[in-house]
């Protein structure tokens, strides 16, 4: 079978009629690493390979001759960010030298929903160190542990961050299904410019625990993938009540995502258009107003809205996460094993000690930032963790979605891939990313267009755990629309 652009559905069927094997499959997508990631375009976004990968999906393959399937993944490569705790042979270091050799003592709870359902862990992807909070001035996909990540689409422009490996890998089909998290922008960003789609769940839905965190109060890990359906499968085994992470156990009953898909579930949706997260590029903007006329066709009001809180949140954001990251950090550290650093404090120690392979390009003014902090129970956390979640949530989403009786927002995800440059940093140009983000709603990215070669996506949020329906939103805006192509490792982006 055509393994490229292959989806979980087409590859279990496979399986199951023994046209292919897991271990075939892994072993395509290693070569596919081999080719692309660590020579040929060079694409930088696998960190470190799984040297049992191959041993799993030989097992797999036993089970499956047996009559024995663990889940809707049996058999499936993933490749997952390397901010994610695994114990086995592989580090988890959020692309820090400072952390190199650390092997997690225990499985995150969501690797261990990847083994439960029979994925096979392929290995792990570069990142923007520290999750892309070290720096303002910081290059998206570049850590010292990992090098520069690029986008397969226009090599030497930018994968955004800081899931920047996982949406690389995922887009050049160097694994079935990657893996992201995202404190703001962090999923959705990577998979817009690298034109997958991308789903950052909503806060409470997938567990946190044993990922190296920026600020507890919006992380999560989601679904990088090459289709819709894929996200729905993957998000259905990520999720699950955790009691290590108290929040999960809130979460409403467990869906199988997939099976709520419907494409004509944009019939008589009203999906409000936050025009005031658009105009910063008017490639982008013509890109939008052809998925909003696609949407129309398919039977959705689209309503024009303005959520005069976005433009508010940053500042308050900003100090949750410097509060949110010293105190998170400093809980992680303090678990790995002895002779790592122990405190923020200890990695900005090593840092500087390290500095002409550490930081060759940009510092770390965030963590002396983060570490000035004073604490979770000062009131200048207190007050900016409560002003940006009512702009976020009761004046922002909330509002917009009960005043104009709506069932979504939709926004371009944000502008195109710029060109990667460590001396000055990442050029953002606009998001639609913080209003979902400091909320802790869901938002996904599906993609809708390209500028010069360059993938755009659209964004859908609302609601919390409104999931299903997003999904299914997306699934009827992709399957209309068929906007997805593989990339082509170009090195111009203009035609």
């Amino acid at each position: 079978m055509q393994l490229e652009e292959a989806s979980v559905s087409d590859l279990q069927a496979a399986m199951t009629s023994a046209e292919l094997s897991a271990e075939t499959l892994t072993q395509y997508y290693l070569d596919q690493i081999q080719s692309l990631d660590k020579t040929g375009p060079k694409l930088n976004s696998v960190i470190e390979l799984n040297p049992d990968a191959l041993e799993l999906a030989k097992t797999l393959d036993q089970e499956r001759q047996e009559g024995k399937t663990r889940g809707s993944l049996h058999g499936i490569p993933v490749l997952i960010k390397d901010n994610i705790d695994t114990h086995d042979k592989m580090m988890t270091t959020a692309g820090s030298l400072a952390l190199e050799g650390s092997v997690a003592k225990k499985d995150a709870f969501i690797v261990h929903k990847l083994r439960e359902a029979g994925a096979i862990l392929l290995g792990k992807t570069n990142l923007s160190e520290w999750a892309n909070f070290r720096s303002s001035r910081s290059s998206s996909g570049w850590s010292s542990r990992g090098g520069q990540t690029q986008n397969p689409y226009v090599l030497g422009r930018s994968p955004c961050g800081s899931s920047s490996g996982s949406g690389v890998a995922a887009a050049a089909n160097l694994c079935a299904l990657a893996v992201g998290t995202e404190t703001d922008g962090s999923i959705v960003c990577p998979s817009s410019v690298n034109g997958v789609v991308g789903l950052k769940p909503s806060l409470g839905l997938v567990s946190r625990s044993g990922i190296i965190p920026i600020a507890h109060s919006q992380d999560t890990a989601g679904p990088m993938t090459r289709t819709v359906k894929d996200a729905a499968i993957l998000l259905s085994v990520l999720r699950g009540a955790d009691a290590s992470d108290a929040l999960t156990l809130q979460a409403p009953k467990a869906l199988r995502y997939e099976d709520h898909l419907d494409r004509e579930s944009l019939a008589g949706a009203r999906l409000g258009v936050v025009r005031n997260l658009m105009d910063y590029h008017e490639g982008v903007n013509a890109v939008a107003e052809e998925a909003f006329a696609k949407l129309r066709e398919l039977g959705a009001e689209l309503v024009d809205v303005t959520i005069d809180s976005a433009k508010k949140i940053r500042n308050f954001e900003m100090s949750v996460l410097l509060h949110e990251f010293k105190y998170g950090l400093n809980l992680y550290l303090a678990g790995l094993e002895e002779g790592f650093p122990k405190t923020l404090a200890d990695i900005i120690a090593f840092n500087l000690l390290n500095e002409a392979k550490t930081m060759p390009f940009f510092k770390q003014e965030l963590h002396i930032r983060a570490q000035a902090t004073e604490g979770l129970e000062s009131d200048s956390y207190q007050n900016a963790l409560a002003m940006s979640k009512e702009l976020a949530q009761a004046e922002g989403i909330d509002k917009a979605l009960r005043e104009h009786k709506l069932d979504a927002l939709i926004a371009p995800t944000g502008g195109p891939a710029w060109t990667i440059d460590r001396v000055n940093g990442d050029r953002y140009l606009g998001s639609c990313s913080s209003l979902a983000a400091v909320a802790g709603y869901p938002h996904i990215t599906v993609p809708a267009g390209f500028i010069h070669n360059l993938p755009l996506g659209l964004s859908f949020f609302a609601e919390a755990f409104s999931e299903s329906k997003l999904l299914s939103f997306a699934y009827a805006f992709e399957a209309a629309t068929q906007t997805r192509k593989a990339p082509q490792f170009l090195r111009e982006s203009l035609n």
